[in-house]
């Protein structure tokens, strides 16, 4: 129903519940009358009749479970006593005229007794039962709604996550419709490959580079060599060379040393060539 629709609804529901309010204030302010109310007590009291009835019927509206239920039944209650006054007002025509005699509603003494009794204990038991009514409303904590789209989307997802468990695990997957085993099937896919946990860790594991100097147990143990070592491997391995090409950068790439080193190897090389063509 439409939003232009719900409010006509309710102003209907407010007009109807109005003019049976107006209907029933006659025969209500008479027989308030008739047990002893004064003139404001008498005007007051459909207010406490009708108006616990609307306010069982609001609560009705928003309580669920079984505050809903209590609040049904006051509402039924409340509704039967209203009648019952009612029907009294129109089999004594003299509560019209106010000809009734002080606290007389019947002839019978016990029915006029028991309606004495109904007409005194409603405004007790409006004060009660509408405390109770107004106080489960105001604790009442609402049930929250979800909403739709999230709802669906919340479903997709869902169902995505399910979805790539079973294709990772085949074993999670499924059983085929008409009762068919998987492995009478030919896959429709071909399952990863699957490596060993060690393999994975391995390979998942990145490799540290070294920041800053390298401890002495973590160097590769590499025999140190004497200058002597150094200038026979370098003047073995520079033998063919030309004299231009004999700098200190050649020497300490192909002796692998430093480059202080490597230029003192150089000087020494380039006196003995220089002495031997002499």
């Amino acid at each position: 129903m439409s939003r232009r629709g719900k409010r006509l609804l309710v102003l209907a529901l407010v007009a109807v519940v109005g003019m049976a309010f107006r209907v029933s204030w006659n025969a209500l302010r008479d027989v308030a009358r008739a047990v002893g109310a004064d003139a404001t007590a008498a005007t007051l009291y459909p207010f406490v009749v009708d108006g616990l009835m609307a306010l069982a019927l609001i609560a009705t509206l928003v309580l669920v479970g079984r505050d809903r239920t209590f609040a049904l039944r006051v509402l039924g209650g409340y509704t039967a006593a209203s009648l019952v006054l009612n029907y009294v007002h129109g089999l004594v025509p003299e509560l019209h005229g106010r000809t009734v005699d002080w606290g007389r509603l019947a002839d019978w003494d016990p029915a006029n007794w028991a309606l004495v009794l109904l007409a005194t204990s409603l405004p007790v038991g409006s004060i009660y039962f509408g405390s109770d009514l107004v106080a489960k409303v105001l604790h009442h904590q609402p049930t929250p709604t979800v909403n739709a789209d999230e709802s669906e989307q919340e479903s997709a997802n869902q169902s995505r996550v399910e979805l790539r468990k079973s294709t990772l695990d085949p074993d999670r997957a499924p059983a085929p419709a008409g009762g068919l085993i998987a492995s009478d099937r030919a896959p429709d896919f071909e399952p990863p490959l699957s490596l060993p946990v060690g393999v994975l860790a391995a390979e998942s594991t990145p490799v540290r580079r070294a920041t800053g100097r390298v401890p002495e147990v973590a160097r590769s143990a590499r025999p140190k060599r004497t200058a002597d070592e150094l200038l026979a491997e370098a003047r073995s391995l520079t033998a063919d060379w030309p004299d231009s090409g004999l700098s200190a950068e050649a020497i300490r790439k192909a002796v692998r040393t430093s480059a202080e080193k490597a230029r003192g190897l150089r000087d020494a090389l380039r006196a003995e060539r220089a002495g031997a063509g002499v």
